[in-house]
């Protein structure tokens, strides 16, 4: 996670502000107490980048209405390579109007692109000279790390690294007060009656429904990114890790590119949505020729994860779509049962989901949410937040705003 707080040297004083939507890293300047704005954080993470822009609402029509420098130079990363991918995307759902931070109002944006193409925001930076106009760069997570040292010789810009859990709860707490009551929601069965532990399929029409999550601790957080770590949490500033998994978002996409030939993590939640695991899956029927019923083992539930591939004519009649959702329910089935083992051996009844893998992933929430509750027996609560990871930035930009005043 890095966030960027700019001291702006320069204004463009004629140049109008250009209409039409948000666009990656369009930002406009505000002033307030004579500090330059806007602030911008970014989650470097090891497969995606995610930013936030804090956009205030400036007394000052003039100056809210001219782009500095610096904004200029970070647009310009998009706006000229030429490399398939580089323009990041605005997450339009996920856009926070009327937010007060630091007793200032505006908007938060939020945008992503990949942190593999990390090597050409480098060369725009040093081409338009980025470490003229920022004073000071924080940073947590991994490419608080992996681009330190980097961004000090080749950037002349230093870091200030903050810890990334603490950064993730904190900024949970703030998205879930800011946002309330529709932050939090869980997945249920609308008919309860119908027992059924296997994978959700499209038609199942499983609900979704707000929780309230005001008194929240204990619970187990599970962090699912490139890998996924899991937390104990007991209090605001009282948890632990306590497992993880190198079986995470960054595993089931590098799995799906090699066996589906697709190139982002979108397509191949896309191809997930339209495959059916189970031609890929070894199931319990396949073994016992039914269900299993001594332990309760319905006949359609996975006993072997992509089982029936060392099977010439199951290799046959499957399509890149099956292959994509078998992906997907190999990757969460194995989040969903070490975040189950842990809760049930910790006694704790509520587990939270969060991270960029749940982004326009409704399928593995609703696998996770209709297993958890199903394996529990009703006794354990699978919860999700609307802004999945982007809590860590609303976090280090309500940190700063207010640290400046």
């Amino acid at each position: 996670m890095i966030f960027l707080r700019y001291v702006v040297r320069s204004y463009s004083h004629n140049r109008s502000r250009k209409s039409g939507p948000l666009c990656i890293f369009r930002f406009n300047a505000s002033v307030f107490h004579g500090k330059g704005m806007p602030w911008f954080g970014m989650d470097i993470g090891g497969t995606l980048t995610k930013c936030a822009y804090f956009e205030t609402k400036s007394a000052n029509p003039d100056l809210h209405h001219q782009e500095t420098e610096l904004i200029k130079i970070v647009k310009k990363y998009f706006k000229e390579n030429p490399r398939k991918g580089v323009a990041g995307q605005a997450d339009i759902r996920l856009q926070m109007d009327n937010v007060s931070i630091g007793g200032r109002t505006g908007s938060v944006h939020f945008i992503r692109f990949p942190t593999s193409l990390m090597d050409d925001f480098f060369a725009i930076a040093k081409k338009h000279q980025l470490g003229k106009f920022i004073s000071a760069l924080g940073a947590t997570g991994g490419g608080a790390y992996k681009f330190e040292e980097r961004f000090a010789t080749e950037l002349n810009i230093k870091f200030a690294k903050f810890d990334e859990m603490d950064t993730l709860l904190n900024g949970m707490r703030l998205v879930v007060k800011m946002n309330r009551p529709k932050e939090v929601y869980y997945w249920y069965n609308p008919h309860p009656d119908e027992q059924n532990c296997n994978p959700p399929q499209e038609k199942d029409h499983l609900s979704r429904k707000e929780y309230d999550l005001n008194d929240p601790y204990p619970f187990v957080l599970v962090n699912i990114g490139s890998g996924v770590s899991i937390l104990a949490v007991y209090g605001p500033h009282n948890y632990k890790r306590i497992s993880g998994s190198s079986l995470g978002g960054g595993t089931f996409l590098g799995l799906c590119c090699l066996l589906t030939g697709c190139t982002t993590f979108e397509e191949a939640i896309a191809l997930a949505a339209k495959g059916d695991h189970r031609k890929v899956d070894k199931l319990v029927r396949d073994i016992y020729g039914g269900d299993y019923k001594k332990f309760g083992l319905p006949g359609d539930l996975v006993a072997s994860s992509f089982g029936n591939m060392n099977l010439p004519d199951h290799r046959l009649n499957i399509s890149k779509f099956d292959l994509a959702r078998a992906t997907l329910v190999t990757i969460t089935n194995n989040i969903g049962n070490i975040a189950l083992m842990w809760a049930v051996n910790l006694k704790i009844s509520r587990v939270v989901f969060v991270g960029n893998f749940l982004r326009v992933n409704p399928i593995s929430a609703k696998l996770l949410g209709h297993a958890m509750s199903f394996w529990s027996r009703g006794t354990l609560e699978a919860l999700f937040l609307e802004h999945e990871v982007r809590c860590l930035l609303l976090h280090l930009l309500k940190h700063y705003i207010i640290g400046s005043s």
